[in-house]
């Protein structure tokens, strides 16, 4: 039997199982109205899907808790659609589809290191470090002068996601990239 947790103990960061699925707790209120009953809103994630969504229990309501394991595992390569990870404790390889490691996984260097979330012995979520220091492989030439405007240029880099860059970005350039929103941070 899973262990059971009651709403009004929820607090951010904690895994429950809703509808079958580890879901994540980002925020929650407890809520005592004037008339009525108490109850707890709820900010939840989906570990599965990603999806974000608002829910509303009773107070003290019994849900059962998600254990899920976060483990430290570096990226080694990609093979027909397959991602190749590797536990840097145990040394055990581990596959990954893209379809669980979503649009990050344009970002994705060798020998990155990454934090994958597990839960029933699936992977359900990997997480890549929050920016990453990459080389321009391709775009316009800059114009001399032109390092003040807000103007923006796309650039591929080397992991071959196309991002938007200052004009004065050059190829060869090193640059940072955020990679939760793929968005140019500055020169490496």
């Amino acid at each position: 039997m899973a262990e059971m947790t009651s709403t009004t103990d929820w607090r951010a960061g904690m895994t429950v199982e809703l509808d079958g699925a580890p879901t994540l707790v980002v925020e929650s209120n407890h809520v005592k109205p004037g008339k009525g009953p108490a109850f707890v809103r709820a900010r939840l994630r989906n570990l599965q899907t990603g999806a974000i969504y608002e829910r509303t229990f009773r107070s003290a309501e019994k849900i059962p808790a998600a254990i899920v394991e976060k483990r430290d595992m570096q990226f080694l390569y990609e093979a027909d659609g397959s991602y190749h990870l590797m536990d840097t404790r145990s040394y055990e390889q581990l596959e990954v589809s893209a379809e669980v490691l979503g649009e990050q996984r344009r970002f994705l260097q060798e020998n990155m290191s990454l934090v994958v979330t597990t839960y029933k012995e699936r992977i359900v979520e990997v997480e890549l470090p929050t920016t990453i220091e990459t080389a321009v492989v391709q775009t316009e030439p800059g114009i001399k002068g032109d390092t003040v405007s807000n103007t923006t240029k796309p650039a591929v880099i080397d992991t071959g996601a196309t991002v938007q860059v200052p004009l004065f970005v050059e190829r060869g350039d090193r640059i940072k990239v955020d990679t939760r929103s793929g968005g140019y941070v500055s020169r490496a």
